[in-house]
């Protein structure tokens, strides 16, 4: 069984996978800190210094002896902007690398055709001689 994992665990794909995770993990942080530090104070001075996450609907309040009960939308709309900055900063990265895949993967220039063998130039040879001698003949 310790064999049968370790193969497992060896193969490209799985250790592919695994930076990927640790990447996106230290991306997901960047842009975390990007919505949280730099777009959603911008916001809430466009729209009215509004704070995303303290929007709430409260169910019952709080009171001395019981936790106050409410819905914060808030923190949901801050995790919809997230995701929606995340995701696009993603496709912008994809793209500009796919850009330069393709730059890579372009020939030069086509390959030229493969000149025909001496089997083949005997038989267009045959093949012209015939049609000169069809030519002669008359109708």
């Amino acid at each position: 069984m310790l064999q049968e994992f370790k193969k497992f665990a060896m193969r490209g794909n799985v250790i592919d996978l695994a930076i990927g995770v640790i990447i996106g993990g230290a991306f997901g942080k960047i842009t975390t800190s990007l919505v949280n530090d730099m777009i959603t104070p911008l916001l809430g001075l466009i729209v009215g210094r509004i704070d995303l996450t303290s929007l709430k609907i409260v169910l019952r309040a709080a009171s001395e002896t019981d936790a106050g009960l409410a819905i914060t939308y808030g923190v949901f709309l801050q995790n919809v902007l997230d995701f929606l900055i995340i995701s696009f900063s993603i496709f912008m990265v994809i793209r500009f690398i796919n850009r330069f895949k393709k730059e890579e993967e372009a020939p030069a220039a086509p390959p030229a055709p493969p000149e025909p063998s001496n089997e083949e130039k005997l038989l267009a040879e045959i093949r012209d001689l015939l049609k000169d001698q069809g030519a002669d003949r008359p109708a």
